[in-house]
């Protein structure tokens, strides 16, 4: 698929601002190598990664904002990004996937993350994979898909959920909702984490609901700090049946399936916030550079320059940390469940630390909605509260340690 794509490489890193408020619209290639995000990559990974900085400059960066401001979901865009391979970059190529690798996965999702760091975060959930009869019309973004594990009950504690999925023939009928979906009321297709059985993981099992079943309906549009290019809805499910041959995996598996998805979405999301960190280093970068005060360029305060050194190499210990991670998640290691989560919690603090850092150095104007740093900032707060929240990546973490 990607070879056959025909788009010529050499991608830029492009920010949605027009003059002195888009500096960084110079590209990624203009930044010295200590920060270059395709160091260690090997030449078809850099081949990835230009084409989606390439995809990220044009096709999304000039309408971030509106995106945001207008809470556009950019269905046109993402299916032209999927006929890059974005729409299925780790499903297997048998149902239309590219067949990529995680670390592979991570480095476009940085680099869409610069043009859009929202809409890239949507386009990596709807990668989470499905088989034969669901990944072709997901894989090419003809339909769209929706994650459900969250209720307004049970966040962190995911096995605590209690929609209710009760077997009658050759149907599964739910009752109960879901919270916070990405998605909501857009996706065509909805993965289902619901109660078959006893209380505990061991009764959840996972299904697929599809877009018009009967019962299945959405609560009100959020308004959201950030992500405000993807809708985030309740879904709620009253008497909705289901085909049992909906049901993905045995009864009793869900819980396993949906924390597997969780390892690969802590990479996904981490990567969206190195993306959005990236792309504020690159802004702070160039606005200290033109920027003047007490009639010198704020480049030469020794103290900004220090905080741009922190920034930065915080910038590429989180890539360094969440690329490590996602290779151990690949070859499914025993400590990839740890590395997920220490690379998430890492990350997004970090990530988010950079953002907000950006908007601080460029004083009043950081503020303003006319400059992309603010958008950066609120889009990639949300990463420290999804895919479990870093508090309970610590616990993880923290699990792992003891149980040694």
């Amino acid at each position: 698929m990607w070879r056959s794509s025909g788009l010529r490489l050499g991608a830029r890193l492009c920010c949605p601002r027009g003059g002195a408020r888009a500096p960084a619209e110079r590209g990624h290639r203009s930044l010295v190598s200590c920060i270059d995000p395709s160091i260690g990559l090997n030449e078809e990974q850099k081949g990835y990664q230009k084409v989606a900085f390439d995809f990220a400059a044009r096709e999304m960066a000039p309408h971030m904002a509106e995106w945001d401001q207008k809470e556009l979901f950019p269905v046109d865009m993402m299916r032209k990004a999927a006929q890059l391979g974005f729409g299925g970059v780790y499903v297997r190529t048998d149902v239309g996937g590219s067949g990529l690798s995680r670390l592979d996965a991570s480095v476009i999702f940085e680099a869409l993350a610069t043009g859009c760091t929202s809409t890239t975060a949507y386009i990596s959930i709807h990668n989470e994979e499905q088989r034969h009869r669901f990944c072709p019309p997901l894989c090419t973004m003809e339909k769209f898909a929706s994650y459900c594990l969250t209720e307004p009950g049970s966040g962190s504690d995911a096995a605590s959920l209690l929609t209710s999925a009760k077997r009658q023939g050759d149907h599964y009928v739910l009752n109960g909702s879901k919270a916070f979906i990405s998605g909501g009321g857009e996706s065509d297709i909805y993965v289902v984490m619901c109660r078959t059985g006893g209380p505990g993981p061991k009764g959840i099992s996972c299904i697929v609901v599809e877009k018009g079943t009967p019962g299945l309906s959405f609560g009100k549009k959020e308004k959201k700090v950030g992500w405000n290019s993807q809708p985030t809805r309740a879904v709620i499910f009253e008497d909705c049946a289901v085909p049992v041959a909906n049901r993905i995996g045995n009864e009793g598996q869900g819980f396993l399936i949906a924390m597997k998805g969780l390892n690969g979405g802590r990479i996904n999301v981490a990567s969206c916030s190195v993306g959005a960190a990236h792309a504020s280093v690159v802004l702070t970068r160039d606005h200290l550079n033109v920027r003047k005060q007490f009639g010198a360029l704020l480049a030469s305060n020794q103290y900004l320059q220090f905080k741009l050194a922190d920034m930065a190499t915080r910038l590429v210990a989180s890539r360094l940390m969440v690329r490590s991670a996602a290779v151990a998640l690949q070859e499914e290691r025993e400590d990839a469940v740890a590395l997920c989560a220490m690379a998430k919690l890492f990350a997004t603090d970090e990530c988010f630390a950079i953002c907000n850092q950006a908007l601080q150095m460029h004083g009043g104007y950081g503020y303003l909605k006319d400059y992309a740093v603010q958008q950066y900032m609120r889009d990639c707060r949300v990463h420290q509260i999804l895919e479990g929240s870093n508090e309970v990546m610590r616990m993880l973490i923290s699990r792992s340690l003891l149980q040694q």
